[in-house]
């Protein structure tokens, strides 16, 4: 399918579509480090709070209470290569990453119910992403005023975080089946840019742009549910199944525009509703003793994003998604050994590319316009992530570290933007405005180093 001109001037280009998807789309994963020593797979295991990130059914697993925090440490490079020459720009950010309780009550009665357990979960994480291109002296830009320009450099630049609060009860009976459920709550904060930068052929002077309806804010929240089961075969076999609502986003957006026929350059703000897709996920778990642990997680997307439609733009964005946008598939492997009081974690999860086979122009390094190009990895990319970790248990108290690496690559298109009327798409400045018809795309490369320590108390 081909990414239609109208599309990115009615749907503030290429953030909105890599927003929708990377933060909208995809709840914070963050758990205590034991979880993301293990890449985030416990579906079947459960025992603690971080049962509520994959399946509430966990929750019924736990037979004495425990309370955790868990602090982060991320860091996140871009290198974004174009025309030969690449810009690599890292980000470090510490943070509160987890909280989790969970609260035991034992059933003394002779019933087969044997705990009804409640827990809470806090995750939270940065969703700040920068990239910056470096320029190319062969793609010239004509002024109306009669002056040329070549491209210097772009930027997509993002502030923000992304935080989900999940409540939730679990059930044992007979120690073999358990049954749970949660609610989710979602708050995000997104402040972003996209920015480009021209040089003058005539006194090599620079000027700065911003696309239209750029830099916007979005602060929004959402609220979803959760069901799970856990049933156990024999001492050694568990099989899980968990089932998350779509989360339902109310966004509050704000975001300035230029050279309006109108109001000329202005400040707007609007509010949208987006429905994220709902997900499944199966597990299986295999516990040789009380020495190893396996498990593996598979979570399925059951629907597309979806926005409540007020206009044009809202219509675009469903039609991309509904043409382009494959559903979620990850897998995630966990495993953990204990000798005596040290617990030995690792782990690797994978999650596929969101989009379909893309189509667009582009420009050639020569400055020329390739047409029809054919992209498998534009926007956003399959992932891959590999982590370890270590804890000792004090009896009472235990501490865990882990660290986890995260890779992906893909093609980031920017500068697109057809003007009509001198208004509705483009990058501007206070003197000059830029239309182009096809896109300049270069090569990430994002990886994410994070580190992980947890502090956590059994009673």
């Amino acid at each position: 399918m081909s990414i239609s001109a109208a599309f990115f001037a009615q749907a503030q280009d290429v953030s909105v579509i890599r927003n929708t998807v990377d933060v909208y789309s995809n709840a914070p994963n963050v758990g205590s480090a034991k979880f993301n020593a293990m890449a985030g797979s416990n579906g079947a295991l459960g025992g603690d709070a971080n049962s509520l990130l994959t399946n509430p059914a966990g929750l019924g697993v736990a037979i004495s209470g425990e309370v955790s925090g868990t602090l982060s440490i991320t860091s996140n490079k871009n290198t974004s290569s174009f025309a030969g020459s690449s810009y690599g720009y890292k980000i470090n950010k510490g943070d509160l990453g987890n909280l989790g309780a969970v609260m035991t009550f034992q059933l003394m009665t002779e019933s087969a119910w044997k705990f009804i357990n409640v827990g809470v979960n806090y995750s939270n994480q940065s969703i700040e992403n920068y990239i910056e291109t470096p320029g190319n002296a062969n793609l010239i830009y004509d002024f109306p005023n009669s002056t040329s320009s070549s491209f210097g450099r772009h930027a997509y630049d993002r502030y923000g975080y992304l935080s989900k609060t999940s409540f939730g009860v679990g059930a044992n009976y007979n120690n073999s089946f358990y049954l749970g459920a949660g609610l989710n709550f979602f708050n995000s904060s997104i402040d972003q840019s996209d920015t480009a930068i021209f040089n003058s052929l005539t006194n090599g002077g620079s000027e700065y742009f911003s696309k239209q309806n750029t830099p916007f804010y979005e602060k929004g929240n959402g609220f979803s549910a959760s069901l799970g089961v856990i049933g156990k075969f024999g001492q050694s076999f568990r099989l899980g199944a968990a089932l998350e609502t779509p989360t339902f986003w109310n966004i509050n957006r704000s975001y300035n525009f230029y050279n309006d026929p109108i109001y000329g350059d202005d400040y707007a703000v609007e509010d949208r509703k987006l429905t994220s897709p709902m997900k499944a996920t199966v597990s299986a778990a295999f516990i040789a003793s009380k020495s190893f642990a396996l498990n593996v997680d598979y979570t399925l997307g059951l629907t597309k994003p979806k926005y409540k439609v007020y206009g044009g733009a809202e219509t675009e964005l469903n039609d991309f998604f509904k043409d382009n946008y494959k559903n979620l598939s990850e897998v995630k492997i966990g495993a953990e050994y204990r000798l005596k009081q040290f617990r030995l974690r690792g782990g690797y999860s994978y999650a596929s590319s969101p989009f379909d086979a893309l189509t667009i122009d582009r420009y050639t390094d020569n400055g020329s316009v390739s047409q029809g190009q054919s992209y498998s990895n534009l926007i956003l990319n399959d992932r891959n992530a590999l982590s370890l970790g270590l804890g000792y248990d004090f009896r009472s108290f235990y501490i865990d570290a882990s660290y986890q690496n995260v890779t992906s690559k893909y093609a980031n298109p920017f500068l697109y933007g057809v003007v009509n009327g001198n208004y509705e798409a483009g990058y501007y400045s206070a003197n000059q405005l830029i239309s182009s018809d096809a896109y300049a795309v270069s090569d990430v490369k994002n990886v994410r180093n994070n580190f992980f320590i947890t502090f956590g108390w059994k009673f």
